[in-house]
């Protein structure tokens, strides 16, 4: 069942709500709505009430202008309230890193649950040009926004080109295209500063699981495996399968259930 709250700047939050017990907020990531975590959260409902929300600009949320992570942070913040004022946060991607920054801000955060991350810890890594969000938004302001949606997943994901060309032909390109703006609110996250270790990680001393699937781009296996040393109480566990960026609901669900016992 869909529910809404209200942002601190007046844009409307909308979450879906099941399960009984301590509360988990899924964050999700690029290219997602509320729906795309629902497979682990169903996993999750037998004992904990379980909230997947559409971030702005996405599914049943609203969004206003001008952008900036702060907005995002004060949308998590009015989720929090609406389910009963804390919980544990699981974040896939780039809602990993909204949800670790939400937690360095104080929010009522009591333990993260970050699924690969896009952290670039190894300089080798680093994939996020700093000027990538600008562009991006130059993009869609010029109306353009498949290419915003193909420059993305090239330098913001990563994605081989051959695989973003067929993406593009195929038939739910014009979902991304729908949703296209919000790729600059991802790139922003995924970018610096908000991509490295920073001393907001530091500040960040609720207990932590980095969790990736073991067939997961190498990439996101080297981040998460860097990431608990920059964190005051971190452990990382690998769950089987979960090959490119994808999740194993039932895999995830057990090491999620394991950590929050």
């Amino acid at each position: 069942m869909m529910f809404t709250t209200t942002s601190a700047d007046g844009t409307t939050i909308a979450y879906d709500r099941d399960g009984s017990g301590f509360p988990i907020v899924f964050v999700s990531g690029a290219f997602n709505d509320r729906h795309t975590l629902a497979p682990v959260a169903a996993e999750l409902a037998s004992s904990h009430t379980v909230v997947c929300y559409d971030r702005r600009g996405r599914g049943d949320s609203g969004d206003t202008a001008p952008y900036a992570v702060e907005r995002e942070i004060e949308d998590l913040s009015a989720v929090l309230s609406a389910v009963g004022g804390s919980a544990a946060v699981f974040g896939f991607s780039s809602g990993a890193n909204l949800g670790l920054l939400a937690a360095s801000r104080g929010l009522p955060v009591t333990s993260l649950v970050l699924y690969e991350a896009p952290f670039a810890l190894d300089p080798e890594d680093r994939r996020t040009a700093d000027d990538l969000p600008g562009r991006l938004a130059g993009l869609i302001a010029a109306g353009r926004r498949a290419d915003a949606v193909t420059t993305f997943q090239l330098e913001g994901i990563g994605l081989p080109p051959e695989m973003v060309a067929g993406i593009r032909q195929s038939p739910f390109f014009p979902q991304l295209e729908a949703i296209a703006p919000t790729v600059v609110y991802d790139a922003t996250l995924t970018s610096p500063p908000y991509d490295g270790p920073t001393p907001e990680l530091r500040a960040v001393e609720v207990p932590v699981l980095v969790l990736t699937g073991a067939e997961t781009w190498p990439v996101l296996r080297r981040a998460a495996e860097a990431l608990p040393s920059l964190l005051a109480d971190a452990r990382y566990v690998t769950v089987p399968g979960g090959a490119d960026h994808t999740i194993p609901a039932k895999e995830a669900a057990a090491a999620i259930r394991e950590f929050l016992a």
